[in-house]
């Protein structure tokens, strides 16, 4: 809205500060005002869910002990959730740029997770028990949601279909392609520019085995070396084009490119990394402020690799796919962090408030969309090891049970509550989840330069 009133006022011959069209700029923006929205509305929203009585329902069925371990949390109000998308969508509709696509997806993710989230919690306030809405039920709506984005990134045309003028344009990649011409020129180089050394290494201008021949030199000597002219050729990608692309952290180059019929596969990869990072987050939100600082770290990750990825030179530099119009996706996860971080301030220990479904759905959809939207899968697995790690210990601890005669491996799932019941106070288990989360955001960040 902000960048619209921006373009009206400039029309009119208003001298507008360029620094606010910036993604940079909107970033931090954003991350503040999700922020201080969060904060100051954070006692009016707990204050009427007391009121609602929507305190939160505790699993007693199959694990028992919880009922002791969080006694005290039982007239928590739930649904916090409603509180940080209020303020993601603020900072959305203030600070992102409404025409872009990547803007109408993210509204469409916190509004139909957000909401699947929302009435689930509805039902469990409704029956005063721990149900809510049938897994089944839950699940179809959210890998309706997952086929949605899908269809629309890789099945050619759709994406078209839904631009209206010079809105919700598709989104576009450029590939960069290095040709070698066959002309040689002869250029001095000496001593003095050791220090340009490693930028002639990483920019493979030099062999190495010349780069180490031309230090072995002395300062007075001069060398010269045959040099082949380097050309740099970006192909323009469309929706279709790159959204079949899939690469892993630490190689630099595509893993996999699926093209025609094979699309199809690619929309069941988007509908199981859309769900299964919604069900991991929904899965982690069992401790105070546990899923919301472990979101906070994964979508910093995310929003750095979205910047980057929408400047075609540090695009260039890092050796990742430019994406045109990728920095609203950096500035989306910016308020997201921004609103997870106000969230904080009442959600850590003791909570005040849970953020319930309604926050947890949305939460994981909205990073599984990003890493989609910016191809980065299997980074975003990486640097959500914790969410990876709490979704696999149920898969397993049901697996278990179901096939080993009722035996189970875990002493309660999700994995958190397993060191609960070893005897971890709460506090220890989530500075070291948080620890484990930090340790992985920096790998997947390192990832980024070492490819």
């Amino acid at each position: 809205m902000i960048l619209l009133l921006f373009t009206y006022l400039t029309s009119l011959g208003w001298k507008i500060p360029s620094a606010f069209t910036y993604s940079s700029t909107r970033m931090m923006l954003a991350a503040l005002t999700a922020l201080l929205f969060t904060i100051f509305l954070g006692p009016r929203c707990i204050k009427k869910l007391y009121e609602l009585k929507t305190g939160q329902s505790i699993r007693v069925e199959d694990c028992p002990m919880l009922a002791q371990l969080h006694e005290k949390k039982k007239n928590t109000p739930t649904m916090g959730g409603i509180l940080i998308l209020f303020s993601i969508f603020i900072a959305l509709m203030l600070w992102m740029d409404l025409s872009n696509v990547f803007t109408l997806i993210f509204l469409l993710t916190i509004f139909w997770l957000g909401g699947i989230g929302a009435y689930d919690d509805y039902l469990k306030l409704k029956h005063k028990n721990s149900k809510g809405l049938s897994a089944r039920k839950k699940f179809l709506a959210q890998v309706a949601f997952a086929a949605v984005i899908g269809i629309y990134g890789m099945v050619p045309g759709v994406a078209e279909k839904l631009q209206v003028g010079g809105w919700f344009t598709p989104p576009t990649a450029k590939e960069k392609i290095q040709k070698i011409k066959p002309i040689h020129h002869k250029k001095p180089y000496t001593s003095h520019l050791e220090a340009t050394l490693p930028i002639l290494e990483e920019l493979n201008i030099l062999p190495i085995r010349n780069v180490d021949q031309m230090r072995a030199f002395s300062p007075q000597k001069t060398i010269s070396k045959s040099l082949p002219e380097y050309e740099i050729e970006a192909t323009e990608l469309s929706t279709s084009e790159y959204m079949t692309q899939y690469y892993v952290p630490f190689y630099k180059d595509p893993v996999m490119l699926l093209s025609g019929g094979l699309a199809i596969i690619g929309i069941l990869i988007t509908i199981i990394v859309i769900t299964g990072s919604s069900n991991a987050v929904n899965l982690t939100d069992g401790l105070d402020g546990l899923a919301a600082g472990c979101v906070v770290l994964v979508a910093g990750v995310l929003a750095m690799v979205a910047f980057f990825s929408n400047n075609i030179e540090m695009s260039r530099y890092l050796n990742i796919l430019y994406i045109d119009g990728s920095g609203e996706i950096a500035v989306f996860l910016s308020a997201t962090m921004g609103a997870c971080l106000g969230f904080l301030w009442y959600n850590g220990h003791p909570a005040q408030v849970f953020m319930g479904d309604t926050g947890s759905l949305a939460l994981g959809g909205i990073l599984g969309v990003a890493s989609v939207l910016l191809r980065r899968e299997v980074l975003l697995a990486l640097v959500g090891g914790i969410f990876v790690a709490e979704a696999l210990s149920v898969i397993l601890q049901v697996a278990s049970y179901k096939l080993r005669d009722k035996k189970r491996i875990f002493l309660c799932a999700p994995l958190h509550h397993h060191f609960e019941y070893k005897g971890w106070p709460e506090t220890k288990v989530v500075l070291r989840f948080w620890i484990i989360g930090l340790l992985l955001a920096v790998i997947g960040a390192i990832s980024l330069k070492i490819q």
